[in-house]
Parts: C-alpha cells; structure tokens; sequence
C-alpha cells in the first residue's frame, strides 16, 4: 500500500526572503544612497524634528527653555554675590579680632623676652603658667 505524504503548506509571512542579497532587501537597505544624500548636522535634523509637533507644544517648550535658562543665570548670579558677601564681610569681621589676638600674643612674648635679661633664664618659666592658673604647691609626703 502507497502512502502520500502530504507536506505542509508555507504561508507567505510578506516579509520576503531573508537573504540580504535579495532584491527586495537591498530596496529596504539604505546603504546604497548614503553617498547621494547631504550630511545634515544636529542642528538641522533637531530644526527639521521640530516640524512634526503642532506649534502650540513648541513655544511652550522655547518658552520653558527660555525660562530655564534665565532661572539659572539668576541663580548663578545671585550665588556670586553671595559669595562675595559672605567671605568680605567674614574678612572685615574677624581681622580685628585676629590683628588683636596676634597683638596680644606679641605682648606677653616682649613681656616674657624683657624679663628673661632682666632676671635671668629661671623667672621667665616661673611666671603664670600659659593657662594663666599659677602652679599648683608640691605634694609633700
């Protein structure tokens, strides 16, 4: 007894051979008319983008641009200025102090100096201690 097999039927998916040599793959690939075509730059591909959206959408989006780029002139303009402030007036505010505190410094060491020649090496250490507590009295035992 004969059996026929039958085989199965392929359906065309539309899709074409997948061969790239084919002629309706190289129609798809756009490698061939690279070289006729112009480069275009960002610039203009970005111009010819905006084409596709309705008007209303692209001045709100200039308008925000516009906006933001002002916010951060401002914001960059205002934080200069408070720079400024702040180290000029931390500079006029604690020079005097530091001016007086290195004066007061150069006192007790002229001071200190005067008294080494006058009395000797030994009454220079026996003044007040650098805390200004004088000494504590021997432990005797």
């Amino acid at each position: 007894m004969a059996t026929i097999t039958e085989e199965p039927e392929q359906l065309d998916s539309g899709m074409g051979s997948s061969d790239a040599r084919s002629p309706e793959v190289k129609t798809l690939l756009p490698f061939d008319d690279e070289e006729d075509e112009e480069d275009e730059t960002l610039t203009e591909r970005l111009i010819g983008l905006t084409e596709m959206f309705p008007e209303k959408v692209r001045n709100i989006s200039y308008d925000t641009a516009v906006c933001m780029k002002n916010c951060v002139k401002g914001l960059y303009s205002l934080s200069c200025t408070a720079t400024w402030l702040i180290f000029s007036s931390s500079a006029i505010l604690f020079a005097p102090l530091i001016f007086e505190i290195e004066r007061a410094q150069m006192e007790e060491a002229q001071r200190n100096q005067q008294k080494q020649v006058l009395l000797g090496p030994t009454s220079a250490m026996s003044g007040p201690t650098p805390s200004g507590f004088p000494m504590a009295p021997p432990i005797q035992r």
